[in-house]
């Protein structure tokens, strides 16, 4: 058994001060002499204000208050020190779930679900994958089934819980559905909120226009994938040197993934952006958690259907087309399909009351 220890967040001052001389050393590039914003990437007079905010406004202590509002702990699992969220729900037939963040989002994202869902009877766990986070890193890039391997025996063997539910996007969604393929032996039911992969071998003709649709997506918006999952250490290092570059890294697809209308702040604040940023930061995990790519595409991705129980909440903005439910349904048993009304990527984050509503929901018929 592995053992289980409190944790909170401090980080030592020593760190935020070499941020921020890292930070004031930085310089903000040039642009196409044009004005047209976010169109060629992250946009240059928008990461000046955001630098200056960085160093003028900007509270760290504040983003470690957030974090430390929920209990937090630490288990030993294959020689790394794991994450999580253990928030116990209300009543007396709770159910465990398990809630998996992605890249470039981290725990933070979920904050504002834990007190809707823990009041409708849900234990929560929310980990930091290897890698991210407060989570350590690992020896070497691992994939989505490993991280799965890990979250079984921390559900099972660690809390002792038998049987869970599973909810994720991005790579949690990854990650959800390796537990499904896996795991099904101990995975209740299974909520997605993005599904980048298809494996049915059908023929089917709206099958191929969507996995055409889907490379074009990625021709035109998914060059960071491609680095990130052939030379992970190339562009890792790169960003690493400099607090302000992973910011220009992450803005674009915070802006461009989330329901923003192109208007980031419409959406996020700058101290939330930040929260974000500064999580991979104070853990030097910007090198560490962009090996999860190049780990998960030296996998082999599922073929067979799932037959758990899947729901799934299919938000207006996202990185990729969405398939239809009946494509999906040649992959997963789907029993709940919502069309949500507003939301992108990063489901929780943006939308955290609605997107409460949807898990509690379907969970609710499926423990």
């Amino acid at each position: 058994m592995a053992t289980i220890e409190a944790f909170t967040v401090n980080v030592e001052q020593q760190k935020l001060d070499d941020i921020r001389l890292q930070l004031q050393a930085a310089n903000v590039g040039y642009a196409p002499d044009d004005d047209r914003d976010w169109l060629y990437g992250t946009d240059a007079a928008y990461l000046a204000e955001f630098k200056d905010y960085w160093l003028t406004q900007y509270d760290w202590r504040q983003t470690e208050r957030a974090l430390n509002r929920f209990p937090q702990f630490m288990a030993q699992l294959d020689g790394m020190n794991i994450h999580f969220y253990h928030v116990r729900g209300k009543g007396e037939n709770t159910f465990p779930l398990l809630l998996t963040h992605g890249w470039p989002g981290s725990v933070y994202e979920f904050l504002e679900v834990i007190t809707p869902l823990s009041e409708a009877g849900y234990d929560l766990v929310i980990p930091s994958i290897p890698g991210f986070g407060f989570s350590s890193r690992p020896a070497r890039p691992i994939g989505r089934r490993q991280v799965a391997q890990l979250w079984r025996r921390l559900m099972v063997d660690v809390l002792g819980y038998q049987r869970f539910g599973a909810q994720g996007g991005d790579f949690g969604s990854g990650i959800t559905r390796a537990l499904a393929q896996d795991h099904a032996d101990v995975v209740a039911a299974i909520h997605f909120n993005l599904l980048f992969y298809l494996g049915s071998q059908s023929d089917d003709p709206e099958l191929a226009e969507w996995r055409n649709q889907v490379a074009k997506a990625m021709q035109q918006g998914g060059g960071y994938m491609h680095e990130h999952q052939t030379k992970p250490q190339t562009i890792g290092l790169a960003l690493a040197s400099n607090p302000l570059a992973f910011a220009a890294w992450t803005l674009e697809k915070f802006n461009l993934w989330a329901d923003t209308g192109g208007k980031l702040e419409s959406r996020f604040s700058k101290d939330q952006l930040l929260s974000q940023i500064m999580i991979y930061l104070v853990n030097d995990a910007v090198i560490s958690a962009i090996w999860l790519y190049y780990g998960s595409a030296q996998e082999e991705l599922a073929q067979e259907p799932i037959a758990l129980p899947t729901g799934f909440a299919a938000y207006p903005v996202e990185m990729i087309p969405l398939p239809s439910r009946r494509l999906v349904e040649l992959d997963f048993n789907v029993t709940r399909w919502t069309e949500m009304p507003a939301g992108g990527h990063f489901a929780a984050w943006e939308e955290p009351q609605a997107f409460a509503r949807e898990v509690a929901a379907f969970f609710a018929e499926n423990r």
